[in-house]
């Protein structure tokens, strides 16, 4: 499929975070994504609950529900948005975890040819940059394209969140609203005119 707005003109981006807590930042960062996206762009969000770990043996005998409906959805998506935490210096299993089942089979991985943003928000000082890194190691096997800038490096999520996870800081968000525009202009890179009806 190629990665081109569809007849409406939208850009379709499919959101996921690496944690599975109801009240994370990453959560919280990804739905205020969601909230910011400019004109022209929508971001489904998808929860990884539903996808179980991977297992080989499970593969084999047929994907679980939740792993059909999270490929299926890259795959209907031009562009894919991830948000990480990082933990212990490195990308969360949860994290992980969805990448490994979205590269499988490696000949047709959902993942293969994707336009791929990351984004990730921590309460220290680095905003998951050793995570990030780590995760765009493993887009050299699935084939997908990680947008190399801007960065979006978080970091004292906590000085940026109020109480409700609603994200406060003006400067983030002005800065959040200037990475979707340049994410928006890096999945429209990948149009392929050639597959056009």
């Amino acid at each position: 499929m190629a990665n081109t707005p569809d007849a409406a003109g939208t850009i379709r981006i499919l959101g996921f975070a690496g944690s599975l807590r109801k009240e994370s930042y990453n959560r919280s960062l990804l739905a205020a994504a969601r909230a910011l996206a400019p004109a022209g762009m929508n971001i489904e969000i998808f929860d990884l609950a539903e996808v179980p770990l991977y297992n080989g043996d499970v593969e084999a005998a047929e994907d679980p529900a939740g792993v059909k409906r999270f490929k299926e959805a890259i795959r209907a998506a031009d562009g894919v948005l991830m948000v990480t935490p990082e933990y212990n210096h490195g990308v969360p299993g949860v994290m992980k975890n969805a990448i490994d089942w979205a590269s499988r089979p490696p000949q047709t991985a959902a993942l293969s040819g994707k336009p791929v943003a990351i984004m990730g928000a921590s309460p220290g000082l680095t905003g998951t940059a050793r995570g990030q890194s780590q995760l765009r190691q493993a887009f050299e096997f699935t084939n997908s394209y990680a947008m190399p800038q801007p960065e979006f490096l978080l970091s004292k999520a906590s000085e940026k969140f109020d109480s409700d996870g609603q994200l406060t800081d003006e400067a983030t968000r002005q800065f959040l609203e200037k990475f979707l525009i340049a994410f928006a202009a890096w999945v429209q890179r990948f149009d392929r005119p050639e597959e056009k009806g």
